[in-house]
C-alpha cells in the first residue's frame, strides 16, 4: 500500500520548489493534496493563482487528486482558508507541511522594519496561524478529549526550518529568526499535542530552489534538490515516522542528519552558596562551555 493511501495532506508554498516536490511525492504516494500558495515572488510581493494550479495539473495528469487555494499563511483568513480548503474538498485533514516562505535578506545594520516584518509573518507566524487551524479541525473531528486514545498518530504536521534559523547566516537576521522560532515552535507543540496523538516534527533543509538558485554555493551544483529534501518530508508525514516528534531532520543532498539543542555539563561551585562571580566565569570558562 502506498505510504499515504487514505491520507489528505496540505502543503503551503507548494507551487514551486521544496513544496512542489513534496505535493507530488504525497500524491504519488495516495494522499489527496491541498496545493496551497499564494502565487509570489521570492520577496513575498505580487500574486498569481497559475503557480499552485500548474501543480495541481501535474498532478491530476499523473493520476492524482489534488486542489489549488491561493491565500496567505501569514493572516487568520488566510490560514483558515487553507484548512477550510481541504475539509470543504475532501472531509478532513491528515498532514500538514508547513514549506511557505519568502526572502527579504540584508545585513543586520540596513534591515528595514518592513522587511524583517514581512519575513517573520510567513514564515513564524505563518507556521503558527495553518498549525492552529489545522490542529483545531483535527481535534473537533476526533471528538476532543478522545483524541487521546487509541493507537497511532491522530495527524502528522512537518515544520520546515533551515540550518540559518540554526547556525545564524551572514544578511538573514530575519530569516534566520523567524526559523530559529520555529525550532522553538516545533518543540513545544511537539509537547503540548502528544496527548492528541499528533506528531510534529522539522526539516532543515539545504536545496537548490526559486529561494536559493542564486547563491555562490550552489552554482553549477545538481546534487542538493528538493528531490533528495522530499523523502524526509515523506518519512516524517506518513506511518513510518510512528510516534517520533519534536525531531529536526536535516537534509544536504545525501547527507542527512539532526539537529539538536546539547547542554554542555557544565561546572559546579561549592563555595559561597553557588553563586559565581563575574571574574570566576572569566577564569573557568573553557570548563563551563566544553561539550
Amino acid at each position: 500500500m502506498a505510504l499515504l493511501e487514505g491520507k489528505v495532506a496540505i502543503v503551503t508554498g507548494a507551487g514551486n520548489g521544496l513544496g512542489r516536490s513534496h505535493a507530488l511525492s504525497f500524491a504519488r504516494e495516495g494522499a489527496k493534496v491541498v496545493v496551497a500558495d499564494v502565487g509570489g515572488a521570492r520577496d513575498g510581493s505580487g500574486e498569481d493563482a497559475s503557480a499552485a494550479e500548474a501543480v495541481v495539473r501535474e498532478i491530476e495528469a499523473e493520476g492524482g487528486t489534488a486542489v489549488a487555494v491561493q491565500a496567505s499563511v501569514a493572516t487568520a483568513e488566510g490560514a483558515e482558508k487553507i484548512v477550510t480548503a481541504a475539509i470543504d474538498a475532501f472531509g478532513h485533514a491528515d498532514v500538514l507541511v508547513n514549506n511557505a516562505g519568502i526572502l527579504r535578506d540584508k545585513t543586520f545594520l540596513k534591515m528595514e522594519e518592513a522587511a524583517w516584518d514581512a519575513v517573520v509573518a510567513v514564515h513564524l507566524k505563518g507556521t503558527f496561524l495553518v498549525s492552529q487551524s489545522f490542529v483545531k479541525r483535527v481535534i473537533a473531528k476526533a471528538g476532543g478529549a478522545s483524541a487521546a486514545g487509541g493507537s497511532g498518530a491522530s495527524a502528522r504536521i512537518v515544520n520546515t526550518t533551515s540550518v540559518s534559523g540554526m547556525l545564524g547566516n551572514f544578511g538573514q537576521a530575519n530569516y534566520a529568526a523567524a526559523k530559529a522560532g520555529i525550532y522553538g515552535l516545533t518543540r513545544t507543540m511537539s509537547i503540548e499535542l502528544q496527548k492528541h496523538r499528533i506528531t510534529v516534527n522539522a526539516l532543515a533543509p539545504i536545496a537548490k530552489t526559486r529561494m536559493t538558485e542564486d547563491l555562490p554555493m550552489f552554482q553549477g551544483v545538481d546534487t542538493m534538490t528538493p528531490e533528495h529534501v522530499t523523502p524526509a518530508a515523506l518519512f516524517l508525514a506518513s506511518d513510518l515516522c510512528g510516534d517520533r516528534t519534536g525531531h529536526v531532520l536535516a537534509v544536504a543532498g545525501a547527507r542527512l542528519y539532526a539537529f539538536k539543542v546539547v547542554e554542555s555539563p557544565g561546572k559546579f561551585k561549592d563555595e559561597s552558596g553557588g553563586v559565581w562571580t563575574a571574574q570566576e566565569i572569566a577564569e573557568h570558562w573553557d570548563s563551563i562551555v566544553k561539550s
